[in-house]
């Protein structure tokens, strides 16, 4: 039953999800002798995790720059109005936008903060002006250019 966290995790299960955390390409017996389990045990807890939803995916980090995308763009947006039909059309949309890399529904001066990714400002002209702006609903942007990134996709603190 995906997302259900039914089992409680035990340490066992918590030395998994940190290693794997740290360290994504682990092989099954790499990951078992460094939680001190058989693979066998390994395979089964592993999958069980995966199973549950603790672990959702695990996935290459690719260098943004190296792909050409080397600028980051924090943007703050208001909706013109706060209902579930205006989040629900802005949401929907904003899916669509591949450079978009995480969107979220915050508390405070903006309804949305987006995290993006682009080439250069020129290329987040371009999309600031023909998608962004143009999304259902969409009153207000603020534009945050990141000038240096300190710290970048952390692993969760327990």
């Amino acid at each position: 039953m995906k997302g259900s966290f039914m089992e409680p995790l035990d340490r066992i299960d918590v030395k998994i999800l940190r290693a794997l955390q740290a360290e994504g390409r682990l092989t099954n017996a790499e990951l078992a002798e460094r939680v001190n389990v058989s693979p066998a045990t390994c395979h089964r807890r592993t999958q069980r995790l995966f199973d549950d939803g603790y672990i959702t995916g695990v996935r290459a980090e690719v260098a943004p720059a190296s792909v050409g995308l080397g600028a980051l763009v924090m943007v703050g947006v208001v909706l013109d109005r706060s209902t579930p039909e205006s989040f629900a059309a802005f949401e929907s949309a904003v899916l669509e936008l591949k450079e978009v890399l995480d969107c979220n529904l915050v508390a405070g001066d903006f309804d949305y903060l987006l995290k993006i990714r682009v080439r250069d400002i020129a290329d987040f002209n371009k999309l600031h002006g023909q998608k962004l702006i143009a999304l259902p609903g969409v009153r207000q942007t603020r534009t945050f250019f990141v000038m240096k990134e300190v710290k970048e996709d952390a692993r969760l603190p327990f």
